[in-house]
């Protein structure tokens, strides 16, 4: 029985932390809890529209002197209220039920099993009926104030949503040990429909989209009054856009049911039809429709599929169905509660009079997430799922860089289905059903989400993916100086941005390794990536030429888009003289090779800005490299990586023998002084031979000696001559002075001054 309505208090409602989904608790300021005499633990009714129960605990560390009550998806759903809507809140006595139904609370579920579980999970839990409630997951409940009151065990169901079809006595009742708990198998209609199969709680690493979204799609159609004071139309179209798998339709299935408005869906391939004018009339259907049931949205995936450019296009009914799409979206004033929300990975592929306010009024980026939104992700993907001891949630989402939603449900799909794999030696497959002391004992431990990382890649890197690298700085010998300049230029502004934007200096955008072969370049791109944990995108120049005109310029601009996607990312182009060669060479076919550099440096930095995204090239021939490259703003920093000196030629050995079982009398410093100008390669090398050695000594050998070393040295050289060093150190001297000289255009026009030294 509530208390007096002057006890209750309008309150503004506002999203909680997707941590707390299904908990049935609801933060409250320490000011109403005190003026409506609350203690922590106590329940209260939220009135929206219709009407639920919460046990009411204090505000986050960060609402503190805010005033807002934070509840879940599901409890707005019950409420009937959005974000930003405000509702009563008011003091009740919750009584013990003696019988509370359950059923499934969707469709196409069918559910069985003991009743003991769900009076678990759910007691002491507030409820009335036509709630729909979520089984808690497996998440640890880590805050002390939540724990005393919600009874969320270390491990319970797993997460699934019921509705409460009914409960003796009404109105807001709990569960307690004498209540009689009945679970119907099947979905049942629900007399009031309380829509909650996807909301923002569903959501993560998307505040800000969400935000945009909102004030795009739920205001218009909940208060279509304040446009109509205003005296403009409102907004008509979102277009919804970025790599696949970022959850762009869950996104616009959760505004939908946020906003209490009917959702229609049309898939771009099935509205096309064989016969003359079926596919705009299937169109002019849906959106007839969607005005009848207004307020409701239109969401239509992959709209580049029946919305093309109408100028690339051959076929009639294609560009008829894209005429009829404009006319839905302009020419109807009918559609005054009717929003139109597309989605798409490819909105260059858009006819371009879609993209206009009064048809998509704006076009919201749904990128890759952050660490933040990635953690918030796996905290969604694992909140019915029984965690192991060792699971570092943050640390999963530290090294998930470059995952999009769809690849960390994968992530822990596949971590399950190792969990899965353990207890199958258990399982007595003649059996119709598991037995629950097996099921008690299944849980998903750290091992199962690394197993799982191996064969899990990110969707945006498949086409461009290599190996993540595994190489570490240790694993690193005899360059010093080069990994000092690399851990400044790309490390500390991939890990730490905020540093550089305090003193207000931008990172290096690229890196020219150059150095003789075999020194050890390619192995220090593979490190830096990994060390600081970014995406890593190997290229070579046979990868992006190709001998159709405008293609590798197609495909250079494709490889930055797609670097910027995955963002924090190192792009490693190996040999980049071949690529890059200087222009007005007259060798060759030289346009090609021109309007190749001509892109790489407007992509480097042109108008779109590379943000996170380092480039490093490699090269031995850096005199071949056209200099516009090499100024600050494109390769910053020129790094020699020269032969190793004899301590760096002792560190190389001792990695490079670290599995080898080497004999007591193999002296490692000796072998370093014996070796000069060696690179790290001819140091391999050396140890490679050493071992065949003794192989070819002895079959059986266990070890290798001093002796077999000797002989290796004996068929090994080094492969960087003294005249090669010199001309290189000459080289490394020269290259900056080089880069900002000016440079002849290669023709001298009548009238011009010659460039000194020439002859006519």
């Amino acid at each position: 029985m509530a208390d007096d309505d002057s006890q209750a208090r309008r309150i503004q409602v506002a999203n909680s932390r997707p941590e707390d989904s299904g908990r049935g608790i609801a933060h409250l300021p320490r000011a109403l809890m005190t003026s409506l005499g609350l203690a922590e633990g106590d329940v209260v009714e939220i009135v929206g529209k219709r009407t639920t129960p919460a046990r009411a605990v204090g505000p986050y560390g960060e609402d503190e002197g805010l005033d807002l009550v934070r509840l879940d998806g599901l409890q707005r759903a019950n409420a009937g209220v959005g974000a930003g809507d405000f509702v009563e809140v008011r003091r009740v006595e919750s009584k013990p039920a003696t019988r509370v139904v359950f059923a499934p609370a969707q469709q196409n579920l069918r559910l069985q099993g003991s009743s003991n579980a769900l009076k678990r999970t759910f007691f002491g839990r507030p409820i009335c009926q036509g709630d729909v409630v979520a089984t808690a997951g497996h998440q640890r409940v880590t805050d002390p104030a939540i724990q005393r009151f919600v009874n969320a065990p270390a491990y319970a169901l797993q997460e699934i949503r019921l509705a409460v079809v009914s409960s003796t006595p009404k109105g807001v009742v709990h569960i307690d040990e004498n209540t009689e708990i009945e679970l119907r198998p099947e979905y049942e209609e629900p007399r009031e429909v309380r829509r909650a199969d996807v909301t923002y709680d569903d959501i993560g690493g998307m505040a800000g989209t969400i935000d945009q979204l909102r004030e795009m799609v739920e205001l218009p159609l909940r208060y279509p009054e304040l446009f109509q004071r205003l005296g403009v139309d409102p907004p008509k179209g979102v277009l919804l856009h970025g790599p696949p798998g970022t959850g762009k339709t869950r996104l616009a299935r959760a505004v939908a049911n946020e906003s209490d408005a009917d959702f229609f869906l049309i898939n771009g391939p099935e509205i096309m039809g064989s016969a003359y004018g079926e596919s705009e009339k299937r169109l002019r259907e849906v959106f007839e429709e969607a005005s009848q049931n207004a307020p409701s949205i239109v969401f239509i995936d992959e709209i580049d599929s029946i919305a093309p450019k109408r100028g690339q296009v051959s076929g009639e009914a294609e560009k008829r169905l894209v005429a009829q799409l404009l006319t839905l979206m302009d020419g109807l004033e009918a559609r005054a509660n009717v929003v139109v929300i597309a989605a798409t990975n490819r909105p260059e592929a858009i006819d371009e009079a879609l993209r206009r306010p009064g048809r998509f009024d704006r076009e919201i980026v749904v990128g890759v997430p952050d660490e933040r939104g990635r953690r918030e992700i796996l905290g969604i993907h694992t909140r019915g799922m029984p965690l192991g001891e060792g699971v570092d949630l943050t640390e999963l989402a530290r090294t998930t860089y470059g995952f999009v939603g769809a690849d960390l449900a994968a992530l822990t799909r596949e971590a399950a289905i190792e969990a899965v794999r353990r207890i199958m030696p258990k399982l007595n497959l003649s059996e119709q059903t598991i037995p629950a002391e097996v099921l008690d004992t299944l849980s998903v431990g750290r091992d199962d989400f690394l197993e799982a990382l191996k064969r899990v890649q990110p969707s945006a890197m498949r086409e461009v993916m290599v190996q993540a690298p595994q190489v570490r700085w240790e694993d690193v010998g005899g360059l010093d100086e080069a990994q000092m300049r690399l851990k400044e230029g790309v490390e500390l502004p991939l890990k730490s941005p905020d540093a550089f934007r305090r003193l207000g200096i931008r990172p290096a955008k690229g890196f020219l390794l150059y150095g003789p072969p075999g020194t050890g370049k390619t192995l220090l791109a593979k490190a830096v990536a990994r060390e600081a944990e970014a995406n890593f995108i190997a290229t070579k120049s046979s990868d992006l030429l190709s001998k159709w005109y405008g293609e590798s310029e197609q495909q250079i601009a494709r490889l930055f888009a797609r670097a910027r996607q995955v963002a924090p990312c190192v792009i490693f182009i190996d040999e980049l003289d071949s690529l890059v060669p200087a222009r007005g060479g007259g060798m060759g076919e030289p346009q090609v090779t021109e309007r190749v550099v001509n892109t790489i440096l407007a992509e480097m930095d042109g108008l779109e800005e590379l943000q996170s995204v380092v480039v490093i090239g490699a090269t031995n021939r850096p005199n071949l490299v056209d200099p516009a490259l090499l100024r600050p703003g494109r390769f910053d920093e020129l790094v020699y990586v020269g032969v190793p000196d004899q301590a760096g030629r002792r560190r190389i050995l001792s990695i490079q023998t670290e599995k080898m079982p080497i004999g007591e009398d193999v002296d490692l410093d000796a072998i370093a002084a014996e070796t000069e100008r060696f690179t790290g390669a001819d140091l391999e090398d050396v140890v490679r031979r050493a071992g065949l050695m003794a192989l070819r000594e002895s079959l059986s050998n266990t070890s290798v000696g001093m002796s077999h070393f000797r002989q290796a040295l004996g068929e090994s050289r080094a492969s960087v001559t003294a005249e090669m060093e010199q001309e290189y150190r000459q080289m490394s001297a020269k290259l900056k002075q080089d880069a900002v000289a000016i440079q002849p255009i290669g023709f001298i026009a009548p009238g011009m001054v010659q460039p000194r030294g020439e002859k006519q």
